[in-house]
């Protein structure tokens, strides 16, 4: 992986976990009212940097329109940030991020209720790219080798490390347990399916990191809106009750996710997947410290077991 893009994965794996952080202490009230605030916010925050990136105006040079745009590889040339170049797969590849999402942010929401962080965060986080290399291996025609097949061995026993071990398999376990498992799976999923929708749109189909990731929220926004202000009562003091959780979320969240994005164009997402998964030494260690959720020893050593997958599949993909 080049240094760049490790760089950009290190810097957003502490974004994330430090507003997973921030999202898990501060509760989790508000539903999707909260998350639509965050899109919003979101939205409005980055429009002056992708207007200053040329989405509304005359395109990059070399950028090319239409269907040659849409077929360009970022690592042959500029990214394609006029939104007008963009052709027909870049725009579906939007559309299906927006609804995937949106459920992520809304079964992430579902799972801090439910169990907790430093269950919750590093299954959730083990298990998307661990679904996400496989796909991408599959479906992106990226390279595997032998290493990377023992990487995602690595993980899936972090995972079930960090989760409870051989606790989960006994019925006594604690139902925490269970629900934390569960939700985090569910989450795991949705962020494999959209880490490799969104690094196809940026790697293979060339659309700008930036102005990509701020489409996504606009259609975020205006999908929800008309739900939030019809179907959610007292959506107005929701919003203003945890209005600073609103706008941390709402910068931060797509900050580490654009970092990550532009790591794409510089390697492949078999690679960057599983490598931005460092953020779960981070989470695990403010679960059990910070938020006195207990097993520190167990929750690190399945963070180190997951850590160690994560450099086997860098190095093998």
């Amino acid at each position: 992986m080049p240094a760049t893009a490790l760089a950009l994965v290190v810097a957003a794996a502490f974004l994330h976990a430090g507003w997973n952080l921030w999202m898990k202490r501060s509760g989790t009230g508000g539903g999707m009212a909260f998350v639509w605030g965050t899109t919003v916010v979101a939205t409005i925050a980055f429009a002056p940097f992708v207007w200053l990136a040329g989405a509304f105006g005359a395109g990059p040079a070399g950028a090319g329109t239409g269907a040659a745009a849409a077929s360009m590889a970022p690592a042959n040339g500029a990214a394609v940030a006029r939104l007008a170049d963009w052709g027909g797969g870049v725009w579906f590849a939007v559309a299906a991020s927006v609804v995937v999402h949106t459920l992520y942010m809304r079964v992430l929401q579902r799972a801090y209720a439910a169990g907790d962080l430093s269950i919750v965060y590093p299954v959730a986080r083990g298990t998307g790219p661990l679904l996400a290399s496989v796909a991408a291996i599959l479906l992106l025609d990226e390279p595997a080798r032998l290493a990377s097949f023992a990487g995602l061995a690595l993980v899936v026993a972090g995972t079930f490390t960090i989760a409870g071990g051989g606790a989960i398999l006994r019925a006594g376990a604690s139902p925490a347990v269970g629900h934390g498992l569960r939700w985090g799976l569910a989450t795991g999923v949705l962020i494999a399916t959209y880490t490799v929708n969104d690094g196809r749109a940026v790697a293979a189909l060339g659309a700008d990191p930036l102005v990509y990731y701020w489409a996504v929220c606009v259609g975020q926004a205006v999908l929800l809106a008309p739900w939030i202000v019809w179907s959610v009562p007292g959506w107005r003091a929701l919003l203003a009750r945890s209005w600073r959780v609103v706008l941390g979320v709402g910068v931060l969240s797509p900050l580490s996710y654009l970092l990550v994005l532009e790591a794409m164009r510089l390697a492949p997402v078999s690679v960057v997947a599983p490598a931005r998964e460092l953020s779960m030494l981070v989470a695990a260690l403010a679960g059990a410290i910070l938020l006195r959720e207990g097993q520190l020893a167990r929750r690190l050593s399945g963070s180190a077991l997951i850590a160690s997958g994560v450099a086997l599949l860098a190095a093998g993909a």
